[in-house]
């Protein structure tokens, strides 16, 4: 068997281009999918697609192990977002046509399982991108946290912290108070409730925020400082009495290994459309286990990356919990088929072979990539702030 080319499709999921990378072979009908989603670097990474691609012609797509050193040492310069994104993408395509052309799941060729279910947890608003990042009201919170409870998610997260200047504003400490209040009110006390800080404090604040946060006992605070700030994270760390989750912006495992060292995370969030795909989420995964850290892989994107995390799920022996953006888009299921309904807040193992996940081009050609400036915030002195 042999890969006869390697193409990209790109589908407009409003803030999101889905990237979608396909794996061509010489058997006729056998075709690997995966997913390459990078926010506001669409274009990067579907040229990234097209410079690996020559890498890999006419080689047999089971070799993974070989392809994926081949794709991750051959262009001599390693890493970074882009490539690492587009590796991830073809990496899984790989893993579907393997799984594919033994007539099997994905997850019974990752070694069967290791659970019975996959428990996942929502966002608010089911992932529409104003719910989650444009609603910040108490009123808000409470509607669409009780909209969760009673689709039967037994999890949820929230952004509760806005932009913070690196100190002050004590008046948004109230407000990420009041909107966590309202959240836990609404979920009752058995919902579990994950806070994102998407990166946005200082370490001093991130403290600040977490003291007046733990009284609603959340599950975990994620991102508490930005995820290259190491130190940072040791200071926080000692000051705050809730569990940590990181690693959504690490691409590699020898990124994740000094915070682990450290014992700086109770939670890992690699993100297997860009930390290298499945060949090497199963590595970080293992060496996380070596430390007691469960895994929740990050996942806001596309269908595709949503069932890749479902097989990487049942199969690992450290994962917690795994997200999802149900109501990104109205037409994810008109584009995308064979992503199993959520029952009671849980998947289960599906059956079809391969990941599973078929794209009706068709359909997906409606929704064309459009372009558009990333998320851009700025402290009250004109200052670049995270978002």
């Amino acid at each position: 068997m042999k890969i006869t080319k390697i193409t990209t499709m790109v589908v407009n999921a409003k803030m999101r281009n889905w990237v979608v990378v396909q794996v061509y072979t010489d058997v006729p009908g056998l075709i690997g999918i995966g997913e390459a989603t990078v926010e506001y670097q669409a274009r990067a990474v579907v040229g990234a697609v097209e410079d690996l691609a020559p890498t890999l012609i006419g080689r047999d797509p089971r070799d993974i192990e070989r392809n994926w050193q081949i794709m991750y040492r051959h262009p001599f310069f390693k890493g970074g977002v882009t490539m690492m994104s587009a590796l991830s993408g073809i990496d899984q395509a790989l893993w579907d046509i393997s799984a594919k052309d033994l007539n099997v799941p994905l997850w019974r060729l990752l070694g069967g399982l290791a659970r019975d279910r996959i428990r996942m947890y929502d966002h608010l608003g089911g992932g529409s991108s104003d719910a989650v990042y444009n609603s910040d009201t108490v009123s808000s919170f409470s509607d669409k946290m009780k909209q969760s409870v009673k689709d039967g998610f037994t999890a949820v997260k929230i952004l509760a912290v806005p932009q913070s200047a690196p100190l002050g504003e004590e008046e948004k400490l109230k407000h990420a108070h009041d909107l966590m209040e309202s959240a836990r009110k609404a979920a009752g006390p058995d919902i579990d409730i994950m806070i994102d800080f998407h990166g946005r404090t200082s370490a001093a604040m991130a403290i600040k925020y977490a003291k007046v946060l733990e009284p609603f006992k959340p599950l975990f605070l994620e991102e508490v400082v930005p995820p290259d700030q190491i130190e940072s994270l040791k200071v926080a760390r000692a000051g705050i009495n809730v569990p940590i989750a990181s690693g959504e912006r690490w691409l590699h495992r020898t990124e994740f290994l000094p915070y682990l060292q450290a014992g700086l995370i109770d939670v890992a969030q690699p993100d297997v459309c860009h930390a290298g795909g499945v060949t090497e989420i199963r590595r970080i995964s293992a060496l996380c286990e070596s430390y007691g850290v469960s895994m929740a892989p990050h996942n806001p994107l596309g269908p595709i990356a949503t069932m890749v995390n479902v097989h990487l799920g049942l199969t690992t022996p450290n994962f917690l919990i795994q997200e999802v953006m149900r109501s990104d888009v109205s037409w994810r299921n008109e584009v995308f088929h064979g992503v199993p309904d959520i029952k009671d807040g849980y998947i289960y193992p599906p059956e079809k072979p391969g990941i599973g996940v078929e794209i009706d081009e068709k359909q997906a050609l409606k929704h064309p990539f459009a372009g558009g400036a990333p998320v851009q915030w700025f402290h009250s002195d004109g200052s670049v702030a995270d978002w």
